[in-house]
Order: structure tokens, then C-alpha cells, then sequence
């Protein structure tokens, strides 16, 4: 058996070759087994993306969480027990039904994102209790943990709120920095706290109740350091007479207090102030983007429409312009835009531009005409200018 093992190993292949040879495979045969649903696909993406949908699911969520304020009630709870069987019934399964559509969409990319992710906990959750009360029983101690857990299904309404994922993704850069924060907050609670301990916990007439340990002491200092109910602390320690203890509180509550936390709430504030500005320019973007697309989309039909008709009028007998309008007006609404090279217009700008142009064309021709006429005259001019000449020297010589 080691002999037939020791075979296994020595004809194994490395990984990474394994790999290597695999992967090729792998997306090739990816490649060739693409999905034949694609129409059902986006139209199933379409529904998730349309604005009705969120609405559902807003609504869905926000009724969940009304109901479960009625069940924390017992009597309401007793008197409803029916409707809210058949309502947990209905929300669990509006959710596993998002639940499936959007990974019908995206099987791979739907684990990407962090917010599907807290759908699938929530999910679990839900089920969470079902489990317990078919294994366990109805009598589990742990089973109402299970059910105050379920209060997490308002975070669903999360994902559908911009300005929510903003202050998330706000908290989010600011970890680093907040937790920096805290590490030099822990650092000046423990200097204070040892400090604290020797000072007021030590003597025989010590405050025992507040700082005889390091726990006390660091409860002791927390208190300082949010401002609550330091006066009745400073009252104990100045009833044993401890002459430090006001330079020490006061010292503390101005570093912990008016430093340390104002700074937190500073770096929360700039963080999120950039998140905002972020998420306005990705606003605008997208903005941009859209009505770039329709304006493309307009633009394509429209020159599809115009060569169309310019083939027309080289197929029939020249047309004018006013013609050419009136072709318009049997493909086009009232209300329909026109989009040009850098701008958009309507139907009667495009009627008044095609009538100036003939009314220009107009103007050109007769312009020409005249042309025609001042040139005709010149020339007759020219032709009279030599014998008026000549008659004016055989006047000059019958004078002499």
C-alpha cells in the first residue's frame, strides 16, 4: 500500500502545470457553453433594475419591519397570530424569490458584490428559526435570540438607498483612520488608568467601588471620557480628600473628551463629506452617460431616416426642401427631437432651416440674374465706347 502510494506521488503533476494545462480548458469550455436564455436574462434584468421593483421590495421591507413591531407585542400578537403566519410566509418568500432572479442574472458576479452578500446572511437568518424549531423543538432556549437576530432584515433597504451605501462607504475609508483614533485613545485610557489605580485605589481611604482594579478604573475613565455623571465621580474622590484628583480629572476629560473624540468626529465628517462629493460626480457621470446614449440612439435613427429619404429624392425627380419637410412630417411626431451635429432641435426648426435655404437658393439665382444683366450692360458699354470715339474726332475735325 506505502509502495502503491509512493507511485500516486511520484507521477502527480505539480500544481501549477495542473493548472496551467486546465484553465485554458476551462475558459474555452466556458466560451463555448454560453447561455442560450439571453432574451429571458435581460428581461429578467430589466425587471430588476426598473423602478417599480425597488418600490416592491422598499415597501416589502418596511412592511416586514411594521409587522414585526406589532408581533413584539403579545396581545397583539395573540389576537393576529394567523395574518402574521401567513405574512412571514409572503416576505420570506418575495425574498427568496430576489434572491433567485438576481443570481439567475449573474451566477458569478452576483458574489462579488458585498451587498448581495448581506442579502444571503439575512436570508439565513430567516431560516435560522425554521431550523431550530424543527431540530431543536419549540422549547429551545436559544430561540428567541433566533427571533430578535430576525430584526436584521430591515438592512435589506440598504442596497435600494444611495445615500445610505454613501455613509457605509464613508465608514468604510474612514477605518483605518478611526481605528488609529482609538488606538491612541486606548493608549491614553491605560496611561490614566495604571495611574489612576495607584493614585485612588491604593491608599486605605481608596474608591475602591471606582478604581480598585484596572476593569474599574478603565469603566471609571470611559465615563470621563463621554462626560457622563463625571461631577458625582469627582464628589467620591474629593470626600477622601485626595489632592491630585481634580487636576487628574480635569487633564483627562480634556484629552479624551475634547481631543480625541472631537477628533473622531472630525475625520468622520471630512471622510464623509469626500464620500458625498464622490458620489454626486458619479451622479453626474451617470447622468451624462445616459443622455449620451439617447442622443446616440436618436442620432442613429435620424440619419437612418435622412439617408433614406435623400435616396428617394435620388431615385424620383429632384425635390425641394419644403418637400422634404413634408416627407418628415409622415415619419416624425411634433414632439419627436432632431439631433444635429452639436445640438438637438424639433420638426420646426428643421422646417424653418430647410425654407431659408430655399429662400437663400432663391436669393443666389436672382443675385445671378442680375450679374447676368450688369455684365450685359457692361459689354454694350464697351461696344458704344469706340464709336463715340471716332464721332468725337470728326467733330473736332470739322471745327478746325
Amino acid at each position: 500500500m506505502s509502495q502503491h502510494f509512493y507511485h500516486q506521488n511520484h507521477t502527480r503533476v505539480r500544481p501549477s502545470s495542473l493548472f496551467e494545462d486546465v484553465s485554458p480548458l476551462f475558459y474555452e469550455t466556458l466560451w463555448k457553453s454560453q447561455r442560450k436564455d439571453t432574451q429571458c436574462q435581460a428581461f429578467v434584468k430589466r425587471v430588476i433594475m426598473s423602478r417599480l421593483f425597488k418600490i416592491i421590495m422598499i415597501s416589502t421591507v418596511s412592511t416586514n419591519a411594521f409587522f414585526m413591531v406589532l408581533w413584539t407585542d403579545y396581545k397583539t400578537r395573540y389576537n393576529l397570530f394567523r395574518l402574521f403566519e401567513v405574512s412571514e410566509l409572503i416576505f420570506v418568500s418575495i425574498y427568496s424569490s430576489e434572491f433567485c432572479m438576481k443570481l439567475y442574472v449573474d451566477p458569478i458576479n452576483y458574489w462579488k458584490d458585498g451587498y448581495n452578500l448581506l442579502d444571503v446572511i439575512i436570508i439565513i437568518i430567516i431560516f435560522i428559526p425554521y431550523s431550530l424549531r424543527k431540530i431543536k423543538g419549540k422549547h429551545y432556549p436559544y430561540l428567541n435570540i433566533a427571533d430578535g437576530v430576525q430584526s436584521l432584515r430591515i438592512l435589506k433597504l440598504i442596497p435600494y438607498s444611495r445615500g445610505i451605501r454613501t455613509l457605509i462607504s464613508a465608514m468604510g475609508q474612514t477605518a483605518c483612520t478611526v481605528a488609529s483614533v482609538l488606538v491612541l485613545l486606548f493608549v491614553l485610557m491605560y496611561v490614566f488608568a495604571v495611574l489612576g489605580f495607584c493614585l485612588f485605589g491604593v491608599p486605605e481611604s481608596a474608591d475602591l467601588k471606582n478604581w480598585g482594579n484596572l476593569a474599574l478604573a478603565f469603566f471609571t475613565l470611559f465615563s470621563l471620557a463621554t462626560v457622563d455623571g463625571w461631577t458625582d465621580l469627582q464628589q467620591q474622590l474629593d470626600a477622601r480628600n485626595f489632592t491630585l484628583s481634580r487636576s487628574f480629572t480635569i487633564i483627562f476629560i480634556l484629552l479624551a473628551s475634547f481631543v480625541f473624540l472631537s477628533m473622531f468626529v472630525g475625520v468622520m465628517i471630512i471622510h464623509t463629506e469626500d464620500s458625498v462629493k464622490k458620489f454626486e460626480r458619479e451622479l453626474m457621470l451617470e447622468r451624462h452617460m445616459t443622455l449620451m446614449e439617447e442622443k446616440h440612439v436618436i442620432l442613429k435613427w435620424q440619419q437612418e431616416e435622412v439617408s433614406k429619404l435623400m435616396q428617394t429624392q435620388k431615385n424620383v425627380d429632384h425635390k425641394s426642401s419644403t418637400e422634404l419637410v413634408e416627407k418628415f412630417k409622415k415619419t416624425l411626431r411634433h414632439t419627436d427631437p432632431m439631433v444635429l451635429d452639436d445640438f438637438g432641435t424639433s420638426l420646426p426648426f428643421i422646417d424653418v432651416y430647410l425654407s431659408t435655404l430655399d429662400n437663400q437658393d432663391a436669393t443666389i439665382y436672382k443675385l445671378q440674374e442680375l450679374y447676368y444683366e450688369i455684365v450685359h450692360v457692361l459689354s454694350l458699354m464697351l461696344e458704344d465706347l469706340p464709336q463715340r470715339k471716332q464721332s468725337q474726332s470728326l467733330e473736332k475735325v470739322e471745327e478746325k
